[in-house]
C-alpha cells in the first residue's frame, strides 16, 4: 500500500487525526555472494531492496504498545514495563524484542500504536525479520533521542546491533549481522561489502551493464529457527576450534585462508565438519573474486563464481534442498542466465539470479513452468531494485 493509504489504514484501526502520526521504514535484502559466512567473522555481499517493512506510528500518553499488521487480524498489545513477558508469541515478539533490548540499553520507549505493512516475503530469505527489527529499532531510538535532546542522527550500525541481540536473545535465533546491518546501511544502485569479524564495509556500485536480478521463491517456507541452522554453526565452531590449535593467533574461520586449510586440515577427523568450513573458507575467497569481478566489469566471471556458492553449499554446507537446487537447475537451464544460486539461510526461500534484460520473460516463463511441474509448488518472481536503508518517511 502507499502511504496515503497505510495511514488511511491506521486510522480505521487506532482511530483519532493524524496529528502525530510519522513513518518510519527499513528494507529487506538479498545476499549476491558469501552465504553462512557471517557468523564465522567473513564476507558478505548484499544488497538493500526496494521490499521493505514500513511502520506507520503514533505516540500514546500511556506505558502501551498496541501493534497491527496489515495481513494480519488482531491487536497485540504489550506493556512498555514488562517487555520481557511477551517472548514466543505468535507474532510481535520480534518488535517487542528490539523495543526491550533498546530499553535495556538506555533508550526511552514510550507507548505507541504501530501498524506495520511488509513487502517482504516472509520465509523467503530476504530478511524480513531484519526489516521489522531495523525499522523498529530506528523509530525507537528515534523518538528516544528527540525526548532527551540528543540532535545527532541515530547510529544506524549500532541499531544492527541491537536489531541482531534482539534476535538472538529474544526471539531465539543465533543469526549473523549480516541482514541486520544490510537493512540499516544498504545505498540504492550499490552492493555493500561487509567483513563481518570487524563490520568494516564499503559500498560497491552494482553495475549489471543490460542485466537484471531476478530472485526466484520457491515458496518452500524456511525457519531460521530450525535445528539444522544451528548445527551448521556448532559445527563450524567445532573446525574453527581444531584449526586454531594449529593456529592460535586466528580469532574466527574468517581469518583463514584456503592454503591455510589446505596445510592444516588432515587435523579436522570428522569429514562432515571439515565439509562445513571448508565451504565457509571458499565462500569468502568467492566473495573477494566476485566482487573484483564486479568491479572489472567482468558479469559473466560473477556469475561463475554465484554459481560455484550453490554447489558449495548444496555439497558442502547441505542447506539447499529439493526446491532450491530445482529452482537453480531450471534457471541455468536459460541461455540468458550468468549464474544462479541459493540466498538466504537456506531449507527453502529464494534463489538469486543473474539474467540477461531480454531473457527476463523467458526465465520467468520456463523456470516457473518447469519449477511447478516439478515440485507442485507455484513460485514467485521479483526483478529487483536496489534501496536505501532505514530511515524516517517525511510526511
Amino acid at each position: 500500500m502507499e502511504i496515503k493509504e497505510l495511514i488511511k489504514e491506521f486510522l480505521n484501526i487506532f482511530g483519532g487525526s493524524e496529528d502525530g502520526i510519522r513513518v518510519f521504514a527499513s528494507p529487506g535484502r538479498v545476499n549476491l555472494i558469501g552465504e553462512h559466512t557471517d557468523y564465522n567473522g567473513g564476507y558478505v555481499f548484499p544488497a538493500a531492496l526496494k521490499m521493505k517493512t514500513t511502520i506507520i506510528m503514533r505516540k500514546r500518553d500511556d506505558n502501551l504498545l498496541r501493534l497491527k499488521a496489515t495481513d494480519l487480524d488482531g491487536i497485540v498489545e504489550a506493556d512498555i514495563n514488562k517487555l520481557d513477558c511477551y517472548k514466543g508469541i505468535p507474532w510481535g515478539d520480534y518488535q517487542i524484542g528490539v523495543a526491550y533490548i533498546l530499553q535495556n540499553h538506555g533508550y526511552d520507549i514510550c507507548g505507541a500504536d504501530l501498524l506495520y505493512d511488509d513487502t517482504v516475503p516472509h520465509g523467503g530469505g530476504l530478511s524480513s525479520s531484519a526489516a521489522i527489527e531495523v525499522s523498529t529499532a530506528l523509530m525507537f531510538a528515534t523518538l528516544s533521542n528527540e525526548k532527551n535532546g540528543i540532535s545527532e542522527p541515530v547510529d544506524m550500525i549500532e541499531m544492527a546491533k541491537l536489531a541482531q541481540q534482539a534476535e538472538h536473545e529474544y526471539a531465539g535465533v543465533n543469526c549473523g549481522i549480516m541482514d541486520q546491518f544490510a537493512s540499516a546501511m544498504g545505498k540504492e544502485n550499490h552492493a555493500l561489502f561487509l567483513d563481518c569479524k570487524d563490520l568494516s564495509y564499503k559500498h560497491v556500485p552494482l553495475e549489471l551493464n543490460g542485466r537484471k536480478i531476478v530472485i526466484s521463491n520457491t515458496n518452500k517456507k524456511h525457519s531460521l529457527g530450525a535445528s539444522k541452522y544451528n548445527e551448521r554453526r556448532s559445527q563450524c565452531e567445532e573446525g574453527f576450534a581444531v584449526l586454531k590449535s594449529a593456529m592460535p593467533e586466528k580469532t574466527c574461520l574468517g581469518d583463514i585462508t584456503l592454503q591455510e586449510l589446505e596445510a592444516h586440515k588432515h587435523l579436522i577427523k570428522d569429514e562432515i565438519v571439515l565439509r562445513r568450513v571448508s565451504h565457509v573458507i571458499s565462500e569468502d575467497a568467492r566473495v573477494l573474486d566476485a566482487i573484483a569481478a564486479l568491479e572489472a566489469g567482468d558479469i559473466p566471471r560473477f556469475g561463475e563464481l554465484m554459481n560455484a556458492s550453490h554447489d558449495s553449499l548444496r555439497d558442502d554446507y547441505e542447506v539447499t534442498g529439493f526446491e532450491l537446487d530445482t529452482m537453480v537447475e531450471e534457471a541455468r537451464k536459460i541461455s540468458g542466465v550468468l549464474g544462479s544460486r541459493m540466498t538466504g539461510a537456506g531449507f527453502g526461500g529464494c534463489t538469486v539470479s543473474i539474467v540477461e534484460s531480454d531473457s527476463v520473460d523467458e526465465f520467468i516463463a520456463e523456470v516457473g513452468k518447469n519449477y511447478e511441474a516439478k515440485t507442485g509448488i507455484k513460485p514467485d518472481f521479483y526483478v529487483t531494485e536496489t534501496g536505501d536503508g532505514g530511515k524516517e518517511i517525511l510526511l
